[in-house]
């Protein structure tokens, strides 16, 4: 019997119940086999990775050009049967006009949710000055709108990632991307959970999405109870894949040892997995 898939519509709709209530991880996949894996073991919904997808390419976060990750996008969406929300990066354009073509674009691979971050990339000037960041924010929002789509927009605060870990800052930003327009709000690097309570109750009943990137002793029911709706991890898995790969191959080559084969995964459980049933 034939599986029936959920449509990109079902997908969506799909995703903006999961923002209604409760707290749901949404962790970040960097290719097909790594999101059919997460799919498997019941996740709600999954997010790309712009380190993690960029890594795999063998550039640095940030160094993938917007064709090459807006067909990353397309392929995770058409690989699995759960939403996928987009690491859109700043939207591949410096100006309003540039970012509402982008998401356009975005919007056409199918994902349900997209996040437009307000960092410039420029070290003298990491983040867009706020009245330009809002212009990018309501930009997203009307071209989501015009394409008659239910993507979740997610306005990002970079305050704390650029050296500017100012949490006053950063909630004026996240109520200014929601009053323009913003579903979803996100300040990666929030680390205390005083800070991350007060960013929750500020942009409330707006969603919260929080970044747990490193090892942490926040646990997911902690996190719920600080009433985050969401949790992603960037690339945090796609970085644990690589911290495994570069040891096992340090080690062949400096000590001509093969050790760290004993942790890996058996080739037939993998060829088993996607084989399928």
């Amino acid at each position: 019997m034939t599986k029936i898939r959920p449509t990109v519509a079902d997908k969506r709709r799909t995703f903006r119940r999961l923002h209604e209530a409760g707290c749901f991880v949404i962790p970040n996949p960097w290719d097909a086999g790594s999101a059919l894996y997460l799919q498997s073991l019941g996740f709600k919904a999954l997010a790309t990775t712009s380190s993690g997808f960029a890594w795999s390419q063998g550039r640095p976060d940030g160094g993938v050009g917007r064709d090459t990750v807006l067909a990353h996008m397309a392929s995770l969406v058409a690989a699995t049967d759960v939403p996928v929300n987009a690491d859109f990066e700043a939207g591949f354009a410096s100006d309003a006009a540039g970012v509402a073509a982008s998401v356009t674009l975005a919007v056409a691979t199918g994902v349900a949710g997209l996040s437009i971050e307000d960092a410039t990339g420029d070290v003298a000037n990491p983040l867009y000055d706020l009245s330009s960041a809002i212009d990018r924010i309501r930009a997203a929002r009307t071209a989501i709108d015009t394409a008659g789509a239910e993507v979740i927009l997610v306005g990002r605060a970079e305050c704390f990632l650029v050296g500017r870990p100012d949490l006053e800052e950063t909630i004026d930003r996240l109520r200014a991307y929601a009053k323009a327009g913003a579903d979803c709000l996100y300040a990666p690097g929030l680390q205390r959970t005083e800070h991350i309570a007060a960013v929750v109750a500020a942009v409330a009943p707006k969603p919260v999405n929080l970044l747990i990137g490193t090892a942490s002793e926040l646990t997911l029911r902690d996190i719920a109870a600080l009433g985050v709706r969401r949790v992603s991890v960037g690339g945090a898995l796609a970085r644990s894949a690589w911290g495994a790969f570069m040891r096992a191959a340090t080690l062949i080559a400096q000590e001509g040892r093969f050790d760290a084969f004993a942790e890996a995964a058996a080739g037939r459980d993998l060829n088993g997995f996607y084989r399928g049933p």
